[in-house]
């Protein structure tokens, strides 16, 4: 399947979040800015970075309106113990067969060893409005992703 890129609608999917409730993406589209990242693995130390990183700007994306969401293919309860341990406070979502992973196309590294981490911002209509493919310098996903999004505020508010 061909990876999501910019323009193209953000696929439909449910999945299990941190606390083992449904996630169904069609209940925020429409209603929030989304910021979907894929990342490999809970508690590796890039991951734990990105995800703290995300949890210290919180506020600044609650403001625009916007509702973070991390997948990757650990279970429920790794998910959950990640959040706890990392004091997390925004939607993991667990992925155990890769399907949504699948969905939006995104890419294993290292000869497919690696899952790949690409985060997506997700404008109001459903649309992705941004993309980032990177393993690497994980504080980039978030702060690239909050300028996009700073930008779809001032043009919601002309």
């Amino acid at each position: 399947m061909d990876s999501i890129q910019v323009g193209d609608r953000v696929p439909e999917f449910s999945l299990k979040d941190q606390e083992g409730n449904f996630f169904d993406i069609r209940k925020y589209l429409g209603k929030k800015i989304l910021v979907i990242y894929f990342y490999p693995k809970d508690g590796s130390l890039s991951c734990t970075r990105q995800a703290c990183y995300f949890r210290d700007l919180s506020d600044v994306f609650e403001e625009t309106g916007t509702m973070v969401i991390g997948i990757s293919q650990q279970s429920v309860e790794s998910h959950k113990q990640f959040t706890e341990v990392n004091k997390l406070n925004f939607t993991l979502l667990s992925d155990p067969d890769n399907s949504v992973r699948n969905s939006f196309g995104v890419p294993s590294k290292l000869f497919g060893l690696i899952p790949g981490r690409v985060t997506y911002v997700v404008d109001r209509s459903g649309k992705v409005v941004y993309m980032m493919d990177s393993q690497h310098n994980v504080q980039k996903h978030v702060d690239e992703s909050l300028k996009i999004i700073l930008v779809l505020k001032k043009t919601d508010m002309d």
